[in-house]
């Protein structure tokens, strides 16, 4: 089985969003999004244009349409 290690393409700029209350915290280099609490709600962030922020994204639209 092939192991899958982390792929760093985002570079090192951008933001990290939650998902919970939008707070928006600017990315550390070498630190993951994920890795990081919101500093209002304390749950794990996302980094604004990775695909978990897409798939969030997705999700949070189409729950708005209904």
């Amino acid at each position: 089985m092939i192991s899958k290690e982390r792929q760093h393409t985002m570079g090192s700029g951008g933001m990290c969003i939650c998902p919970q209350c939008n707070t928006t915290v600017p990315h550390q280099s070498g630190v993951p999004c994920q890795e990081r609490r919101c500093p209002e709600c304390t749950a794990k962030m996302l980094r604004v244009g990775s695909e978990h922020h897409k798939l969030w994204l997705k999700k949070k639209t189409s729950l708005n349409k209904l």
